[in-house]
């Protein structure tokens, strides 16, 4: 069952007006044992201080983020575009922190959330995505289901928020 919910971009202002929220979804998700770049317990001033550079980085054009407001206007998922690579990969970006808050899973937003994504770095002109997850995870047979393809595995690559090593899945997709 879909979520009914806004999915759009915040501007440099926006996502810093908001981090306190972004912060909120970050803190639900390694709680929830997601391994998104933090271990647990994940400090509210730590999560704030991501989510500020994340806005530091919108406003300088390295990024899109884009957020999934539920009907009553609460933030409950968010990705990145990220287009700060070399500069002869003008045309990649990295899809970063998708990010579902645990109370709006299960119903599409994930999905929602990631051609949001592909349709944001398309109209930046950019025709190759890559991304990693774990391996295993829920969030791989998502990005399998939506047309990614898989690169390959790498073990142990990163740590669950309990301190356990994990794999990781890396994937690529051409836009067209």
């Amino acid at each position: 069952m879909d979520m009914p919910c806004r999915i759009h971009a915040l501007d440099a202002d926006g996502a810093a007006a908001r981090a306190g929220e972004l912060a909120e979804v970050l803190i639900d998700c390694v709680d929830g044992g997601a391994s998104v770049s933090f271990m647990a317990p994940l400090a509210a001033d730590k999560a704030l201080a991501f989510w500020r550079g994340v806005a530091d980085g919108v406003a300088r054009g390295d990024r899109v983020l884009l957020v999934a407001e539920d009907g009553d206007g609460r933030l409950v998922g968010t990705v990145q575009v990220v287009f700060a690579a070399p500069e002869n990969q003008p045309h990649r970006a990295d899809i970063a922190k998708m990010l579902v808050h645990r109370r709006a899973r299960r119903r599409g937003l994930a999905a929602r959330l990631l051609a949001a994504a592909e349709a944001a770095a398309r109209d930046a002109g950019r025709r190759v995505l890559v991304l990693d997850t774990v391996t295993g995870s829920d969030a791989e047979r998502l990005y399998a289901r939506c047309g990614w393809q898989r690169v390959g595995v790498i073990p142990d690559y990163a740590l669950m928020p309990d301190g356990r090593p994990c794999a990781t899945t890396v994937f690529f997709k051409t836009l067209r």
